[in-house]
């Protein structure tokens, strides 16, 4: 069995669910559930074990795919998050079922396995097209996603604005696509990079290009100036789907960047010192514009928010930095690297979230007043998760940084670098913020919290594995050293 035959396995299973859920309307919730997790489950287990050769791909996808070490890492990322989000789903429906017009979330289990499958074929696009039409089966099925609490006023809105801004940014990608061809005569990576690194070609149509190329990307990734729709759509979406925006989504996004980027930034390009120019100031930017609102936040959903978005830029600025001699791995490494990190304490810190909804409690800084007196575990979890977001020492999210900042330093890029440590300041500021309410002495509102023995068992797990990824980084920075590097033109 071959890589794409799961991928093809996930999107008739996601079908599948869709139509047996229309035409069988007495089905269950956990039944739905159940299938989805098993379909995951089973791709995973396969995934593990098939084989990943090029070679054995069929004749008619062999020239629209790669499996290089980067895509094999970011299909399985897919597959790790989806899961998670269909976990989390399943932990958080006795709620959501309280803002959908029929009281079902069958969809929820469903959409996420195309959304899996659009970004596995992302992962291993070796053309703009292909990148297109993947990025599209993702974003239209999030289009739903984000809306589906329909009877929640503040996720309509949030579907209406990803809806508008979602649409305008596919516009200026296509754009930008239309003049890189025009400019290149190519769509594939390779060719583009072919392209650039020829006298002849004209540099300024490509820069267009380029530059709505990477406007349309920058939406996707949550990257300045395109960030705005972020701390609205996070806060209206149900947790599950703000989870998978903030994890799967930015992942999916940031492949297709580092490929991109890697086209137009290899070797003898005509327009790599503008495109790391970019990169630098719009890392910086973003930095700054994820850090610094994140500080007046009350809200602790729209907090990871804003989060989300400085993450965003630490991100963008390990693509601006090429490989580095100290590391042993390449600036898509370091990306791969930084999202593998971002991933468990992400996942638990709105797995909180979903504990604290389903004992009636609400999203806002104080509604964490007192958590260690009622649940003392809850209360531990979210400090790793907000520590290691935070960037401290010995958590997952130390290593992710340090990467970034020791890339930044290595190339002398010190502005980029005084905006990196600033956002790493405000970042201590409003994480340990919410830390100091859970510790605090108001016990807010009484009573215990009542855990099922699936979050408890989750939450443990995910806070374990971001204090070993702190503590032994190397087997997770060997796995990716062998990552994609700079397209070279030949």
């Amino acid at each position: 069995m071959c890589v794409f035959s799961i991928e093809v396995g996930l999107a008739i299973l996601g079908l599948l669910l869709l139509v047996l859920e229309a035409f069988v309307p007495t089905i269950t919730r956990r039944t739905l559930a159940g299938i989805s997790m098993g379909g995951i489950s089973l791709a995973l287990v396969l995934f593990i074990f098939c084989s990943k050769e090029a070679a054995m791909l069929p004749d008619f996808v062999r020239p629209y795919h790669q499996l290089d070490t980067l895509a094999v890492f970011y299909k399985g990322f897919a597959l790790v998050i989806t899961m998670l989000v269909i976990w989390l789903t399943s932990e958080c429906a006795p709620y959501l079922t309280k803002y959908t017009v029929d009281g079902r979330v069958s969809e929820m289990f469903s959409l996420p396995l195309i959304v899996c499958a659009g970004m596995m074929w992302m992962a291993s696009a070796k053309d703009l097209v292909t990148v297109f039409v993947a990025l599209e089966l993702v974003t239209v099925s999030f289009y739903v996603l984000v809306a589906f609490a329909r009877k929640s006023a503040l996720a309509l809105e949030a579907g209406v604005k990803y809806l508008i801004l979602g649409a305008l940014s596919t516009g200026v990608l296509v754009y930008g696509i239309a003049w890189i061809y025009g400019a290149t005569g190519s769509i594939t990576f390779e060719g583009i990079a072919k392209a650039l690194a020829n006298p002849a070609t004209a540099k300024t149509p490509v820069l267009l290009g380029a530059a709505f190329l990477l406007a349309g990307l920058g939406f996707k990734v949550a990257a300045a100036p395109f960030q705005m729709w972020v701390p609205d759509v996070y806060q209206g979406a149900p947790i599950p789907v703000t989870t998978f925006l903030s994890v799967g989504s930015k992942a999916a996004g940031f492949i297709v960047l580092t490929r991109v980027v890697n086209s137009f930034i290899g070797e003898g390009s005509l327009i790599a010192p503008e495109v790391q120019g970019v990169l630098l100031v719009g890392g910086s930017l973003t930095v700054l514009l994820g850090s610094l609102p994140a500080i007046f936040q009350q809200s602790v959903k729209r907090l990871l928010a804003y989060s989300s978005i400085s993450h965003a830029g630490y991100l963008l600025l390990a693509l601006a930095c090429r490989d580095s001699a100290r590391m042993d791995i390449s600036s898509g490494g370091v990306v791969a690297f930084y999202l593998a990190t971002y991933l468990p304490m992400t996942v638990l810190g709105f797995l909180v979230l979903a504990c604290l909804r389903l004992n009636g409690g609400g999203e806002d800084i104080s509604d964490f007043r007192g958590l260690a007196k009622k649940s003392p575990l809850l209360a531990l979890v979210m400090t790793i998760a907000l520590a290691s977001l935070a960037g401290l020492p010995l958590t997952a999210g130390f290593m992710g940084k340090l990467f970034v900042f020791l890339g930044l330093v290595d190339h002398a890029y010190w502005g980029a670098l005084t905006c990196a440590v600033i956002g790493a300041a405000a970042g201590f500021y409003y994480y340990f913020k919410t830390i100091l309410a859970m510790y605090s002495s108001d016990s807010g509102t009484a009573g215990s919290l009542s855990l099922s023995i699936y979050s408890k068992t989750g939450a443990v797990v995910l806070a374990l594995i971001i204090v070993v990824l702190g503590v032994f980084p190397r087997p997770l920075q060997s796995m990716l050293n062998e990552g994609s590097v700079p397209v070279q033109a030949k």
